[in-house]
């Protein structure tokens, strides 16, 4: 089974690593100063920005 690559807020944090923030628009015109959050295995998502946004893991498709 595959890994998830976006993520809502209050899911758990499937890995270590930084998670930043992203949208629909984004894959075409990136999000103004998106919020970033060091996470560890089993950590809560915070909040996004707003409700349209997910969160993705830096560095990974």
């Amino acid at each position: 089974m595959g890994e998830w690559t976006l993520f809502s807020p209050g899911d758990s944090a499937p890995n270590d690593g930084v998670y930043i923030e992203t949208g629909d628009n984004s894959f075409h015109m990136g999000i103004t100063n998106p919020q970033k959050v060091r996470l560890k295995r089993g950590d809560k998502f915070p909040e996004t920005s707003n409700h349209e946004r997910r969160w993705k893991r830096m560095g990974h498709n």
